[in-house]
């Protein structure tokens, strides 16, 4: 049978699934939502059993509400008014704000809810699923316009398109040649307090510049719980360590249990770090998007999650390679952008921040602009990128940065 006559003989074959998507984060379950949204036949497969716990602040900025399915409703557990900025624990001061700058979540009742808001619109969920590779040529493909996912138990699951979201350490990416030029270690504790204490933290979020260039602490309250971490470059995993311990011993929170204490690496993405690969698009951490300077993520994996099921079914609806390479890197320009945009600021400001972290903790704790600026960036009404875009103050002071 020719080529061609095996591409019309699957056409309508319902073994072959429109999108697969891999991995059911944020990323995963946003691009799995817009798939199905669009009439596709869409598989999400996750390998752990859900809801499941994962090392994150949990902070929702305006970019990660505005990118939410509709109709989404978003399970707080608190909304920010404030945010205490201190030097290492030093130099502390307290900003307010009227609006909330932000919502704090659970990750395992968000990732959840998003993951349902996908089967909502029609994608089939298979969870406890490990997918050991991919493969666009060779037997177990039976023609040009499929791809192989291959499943560690043997099975294989063919699909017209495939979508990366299975985290920092992805395989998916890997079969993409994702490069990674920026990896931190992020060190977390959940942390149960008492009435009294949880009253203290309610509505105010901790940012700590660290003793480490480039590294800061947090604590984010989520109703009994505090929510204590900090990231810095990997390679500095005793000096991280001992910041951890610090960090939590100062806020007078170490003689409380953790109910949980992870760690996790965050990789960002090397400017020239491809996309897709044949019929398989990365998006989210397995295309190590995220903003370099804060690590932020889950606005990225949102995003980003988003355009990849939009491209997916543009490239599952390609009939030649040709085709499915264009639409391909439609969706790489599309994230380049937006997304790439953003990072470039990012890693300016990461820069400038290693070298100078108390002329940012002066400027945000001391000028009304550059509070301004932090605000309208956790609610959304601008970003990074916007401010040096279009106000030549924000552009003066961060190519003064960039000299020091």
């Amino acid at each position: 049978m020719s080529s061609e006559n095996a591409d019309a003989g699957t056409e309508n074959d319902l073994s072959v699934w429109d999108v697969v998507v891999v991995g059911a984060g944020p990323a995963g379950a946003s691009a799995a939502h817009a798939a199905a949204v669009a009439g596709r036949r869409v598989l999400l497969l996750e390998k752990a059993e859900l809801p499941r716990y994962k090392t994150c602040g949990g902070g929702i900025i305006g970019p990660s509400r505005d990118s939410l399915p509709p109709g989404f409703e978003l399970p707080l557990r608190d909304r920010v008014h404030a945010v205490t900025f201190s030097m290492n624990g030093k130099l502390t001061r307290t900003r307010r704000s009227k609006q909330m700058l932000f919502g704090l979540i659970n990750r395992p009742e968000f990732d959840q809810g998003l993951v349902e808001s996908a089967q909502k619109a029609g994608a089939e969920l298979r969870t406890g699923v490990t997918v050991s590779r991919v493969e666009q040529h060779g037997s177990a493909v039976p023609d040009r316009r499929t791809v192989a996912v291959v499943l560690s138990d043997g099975e294989t699951v063919l699909a017209r398109a495939v979508v990366g979201a299975d985290g920092s350490a992805s395989r998916i990416g890997a079969h993409v040649g994702v490069k990674m030029d920026q990896v931190d270690l992020g060190l977390e504790a959940e942390i149960p307090v008492p009435p009294t204490v949880a009253e203290d933290w309610a509505g105010r979020v901790l940012i700590d510049w660290g003793p480490i260039p480039g590294s800061y602490g947090w604590v984010f309250p989520k109703g009994d719980t505090l929510t204590v971490g900090v990231i810095s470059a990997r390679g500095e995993g005793a000096a991280t360590k001992r910041y951890m311990e610090d960090f939590v011993a100062r806020l007078g929170l170490a003689g409380f249990e953790p109910a949980v204490s992870s760690g996790h690496l965050t990789r960002c993405r090397s400017d020239d770090s491809p996309l897709s690969r044949g019929r398989v698009l990365v998006c989210g951490d397995a295309a190590g998007l995220l903003e370099p300077w804060t690590r932020e993520g889950i606005s990225f994996a949102l995003r980003s999650g988003r355009l990849a099921g939009e491209w997916a079914v543009r490239v599952a609806e390609s009939h030649d390679a040709v085709d499915a390479r264009r639409q391909a890197l439609n969706y790489a320009f599309a994230v380049k952008a937006g997304l790439g945009v953003e990072m470039a600021v990012g890693r300016r400001m990461l820069a400038a921040f290693e070298r100078r972290p108390m002329l940012l903790h002066l400027a945000i704790t001391g000028l009304r602009p550059a509070w301004n600026a932090f605000a309208g960036i956790t609610r959304g009404s601008t970003s990074l990128a916007e401010l040096v875009r279009n106000h030549p103050l924000a552009q003066r002071a961060l190519s003064t940065m960039d000299r020091d």
